[in-house]
C-alpha cells in the first residue's frame, strides 16, 4: 500500500506518536539535518537495505522534497511493505532538524 501525508498532517502525527520514519536521502544529506527519530535508508541501496523493514509495520518515507521518497514509496510498495510519502520533505518540516 502506498499514500501520501502533507507535512502539516505529517508534523501533528509526528508530535503525538511514535512514527517509523525513513529518510531515504544520501548519508551526506542526512548528517547535514533530518527530520527527529528517522532513520536513514538511502534510495540508491534501498534494494539491499529494505531487508532491515518489516512488512507488518507502516513506514514514512521522506527526502528533501518529496520526489526521492515517492520514487522509494513505489519501489517499496511492489515489494508489499505499507508506506507513506510525507510531501514536501524535510525542506517544509516546519521544526528543528536533528543533526
Amino acid at each position: 500500500m502506498t499514500s501520501s501525508i502533507t507535512m502539516r498532517d505529517f508534523y501533528q502525527l509526528a508530535n503525538h506518536k511514535e512514527l517509523e520514519i525513513i529518510d531515504v536521502r544520501e548519508s551526506y544529506e542526512y548528517q547535514m539535518g533530518h527530520v527527529p527519530h528517522a532513520k536513514n535508508l538511502p534510495l540508491s541501496s534501498l534494494s539491499s537495505s529494505m531487508t532491515e523493514l518489516d512488512d507488518s509495520k507502516d513506514y514514512y518515507l521522506i527526502c528533501q522534497s518529496g520526489a526521492r521518497s515517492e520514487n522509494a514509496c513505489a519501489f517499496l510498495a511492489g515489494q508489499s511493505y505499507n508506506v507513506i510519502n510525507v510531501l514536501g520533505g524535510t525542506a517544509a518540516w516546519p521544526g528543528e532538524l536533528v543533526r
